[in-house]
């Protein structure tokens, strides 16, 4: 039992931990451009997330496709760039996200780059012949640290609309912008190491 229980904590800190600052930053990248009213296209976005990420995790994990690290690398910080010009294209000054079917696309196809990340950390974790239940508790804990960062983030977002009253596409602004700032560099230090 503890050893399936450390599924859900590999997922868990997957996502919670500061090394793994390219997915937190793509999990903002996702959610930028929408309010707080919006919470539930969130949440979908998310799930559609982790849905791509366990589709790689399960393509990996069974050898049906490989896991190139030097590719990976360079295309999860692309990932976020294209996130982040995307939030600043398909945003409406009315203030809302003009077009969540974009968003959402973009979750699951993108969730499928950065599962392949872990892909090969995830097989070295197997044991056993059944891969079900790790592949659904380390999912599990990558939805929940998923969910946590994105708390944390719309806490931000609430104080930062109603104690400072700021507005929300300047809010989109500044977090897509510095989303593709460190997500270029991040791009630039993969694609010449």
């Amino acid at each position: 039992m503890d050893n399936l229980r450390s599924f859900f904590y590999s997922g868990w800190e997957h996502i919670v931990d500061i090394q793994a600052y390219d997915h937190l930053l793509f999990v903002m990248m996702l959610c930028a451009a929408f309010k707080m009213t919006q919470w539930r296209q969130v949440i979908i976005i998310i799930t559609a997330f982790t849905i791509g990420h366990t589709g790689a995790l399960l393509l990996s994990a069974l050898d049906i496709i490989p896991s190139n690290s030097k590719l990976i690398e360079t295309l999860i910080p692309f990932t976020i760039m294209i996130t982040a010009v995307i939030n600043v294209i398909h945003y409406e000054k009315r203030g809302k996200f003009s077009d969540t079917k974009i968003k959402y696309g973009i979750a699951l196809v993108f969730g499928l780059i950065h599962g392949l990340a872990f892909a090969s950390g995830f097989k070295f974790m197997l044991f056993g012949d059944s891969i079900v239940i790790p592949l659904f508790l380390f999912n599990l804990g990558i939805e929940v640290g998923q969910l946590f960062v994105i708390l944390l983030f719309m806490m931000l977002l609430w104080l930062y609309t109603n104690i400072v009253k700021g507005e929300h596409h300047k809010w989109n602004l500044f977090v897509s912008g510095a989303g593709f700032g460190i997500a270029t560099t991040i791009f630039l230090n993969a694609l010449y190491t």
